[in-house]
C-alpha cells in the first residue's frame, strides 16, 4: 500500500528568490530549487490531521551563494504538539540569518527550554549549502544521521562526523535537555549528482507485521534498491519501499523526508539593479 501521492513534475518546481523562506508543519509534497541544489520536500502528519509536530525549513541568501535546508522533529506526533512545533519554526526563522550554525543551535536550546514544558524536546537537522565551493555544512542536534549517495563511488553511506569525544564533553544533545549544550559542525564537499537524504525518525522506526524496526540499516538498504540517478521520484519509491515494510500500515508518527539533489549549478550573475534591490532587504528598507 502506497502512502505517496504522484511524483512532482519538474515544470512546478519552484525555484526560490533571494533571501526567501520556505518553511512549515502541514502536509506538503514539493519541489524546490536553489542555486546548485534540487530539492524534494514530503510531509505527511500523523494520521491525516492538517498539522503536526514535524518541520521543514528552506531559505536562500540575497547573494544566491548560501542555502539552508533544515528540518525538525517534536517529540510526540499530530495535532498535539503543533503549537510548540509552529514556535520552534518561528524560532529557526529569527534565527535563520546566523551564519554559525552552531551559534543558531545554541540559541534554539536556549529559548526552547525557556517555553516547552518539563519533558518536552525536539530534534534537528540544520545544513548549509555553500555555492562557490559545493560544501554542505552539517550540524545534527540529536536527529537520525542523514544518508549521502556519492555519485563517484555509487554508494550510499551515513553522513555524520568522524571526531573523538571527551566524556566531559555533552554535544549534540536534543533541544530541550540541558542548558548550556554544546552543538559541532562539519562539513562536506559534494560531487554533481550526489544525493542528501534528510528524514525525521518515523521512518527508521517503522515497524513490520513482526513488531521489528527497520533501523537505520534497513532505511540504508532500502536507498541502496532504489535508483539514485532518478532524484525526482526517489522520495515516493523510498515512501512506497518503507510503506510495503509496514505491510500496509498507516505511519505511527508523522514523517518527513527531504531529497536534496546537487547540480552543481553556479549562481546567476546580477545586474545592478537586483544588487541594490537585494541590499535595501538585508537592510530592510525593502520588505522580504
Amino acid at each position: 500500500m502506497s502512502t505517496t501521492a504522484s511524483p512532482t513534475t519538474a515544470a512546478s518546481t519552484h525555484a526560490l528568490q533571494c533571501m526567501e523562506i520556505w518553511n512549515g508543519n502541514l502536509k506538503v509534497q514539493n519541489a524546490i530549487s536553489v542555486p546548485g541544489i534540487d530539492a524534494w520536500i514530503y510531509s505527511e502528519p500523523y494520521e491525516g490531521e492538517a498539522r503536526g509536530g514535524d518541520i521543514h525549513y528552506v531559505s536562500l541568501c540575497g547573494w544566491g551563494r548560501i542555502s539552508r535546508f533544515a528540518i525538525a522533529d517534536v517529540a510526540g506526533h499530530g495535532s498535539a504538539v503543533d503549537i510548540l512545533a509552529t514556535r520552534l519554526r518561528k524560532l529557526m526563522r529569527k534565527y535563520i540569518k546566523t551564519l554559525d550554525q552552531t551559534r543558531l543551535a545554541r540559541s534554539l536550546n536556549h529559548e526552547f527550554l525557556e517555553f516547552a514544558q518539563a519533558g518536552q524536546f525536539a530534534t534537528a537537522l540544520l545544513t548549509t549549502y555553500y555555492a562557490p565551493t559545493d560544501d554542505l555544512i552539517i550540524c545534527n542536534i540529536g536527529h537520525p544521521r542523514p544518508l549521502w549517495y556519492r555519485i563517484q563511488a555509487q554508494t550510499w553511506e551515513r553522513l555524520h562526523q568522524d571526531m573523538p569525544q571527551r566524556a566531559e564533553q555533552v554535544r549534540n544533545l536534543p533541544l530541550g535537555i540541558i542548558e548550556p549544550t554544546d552543538y559541532a559542525q562539519f562539513a562536506v564537499q559534494l560531487t554533481k549528482g550526489d544525493l542528501i537524504l534528510m528524514y525525521t525518525d518515523s521512518l527508521v522506526e517503522a515497524r513490520n507485521p513482526k513488531g521489528e524496526q527497520l533501523g537505520e540499516d534497513g532505511l540504508l538498504d532500502s536507498a541502496r534498491r532504489l535508483d539514485a540517478g532518478d532524484p525526482m521520484n526517489f522520495s515516493a519509491k523510498l515512501l512506497d519501499a518503507v510503506a510495503a515494510y509496514r505491510g500496509g500500515a498507516p505511519p505511527e508518527d508523522d514523517q518527513t523526508l527531504l531529497v536534496l539533489h546537487h547540480n552543481a549549478a553556479d549562481p546567476p550573475q546580477q545586474s545592478l539593479g537586483e544588487k541594490i534591490r537585494v541590499m535595501g532587504k538585508v537592510f530592510g528598507l525593502i520588505d522580504v
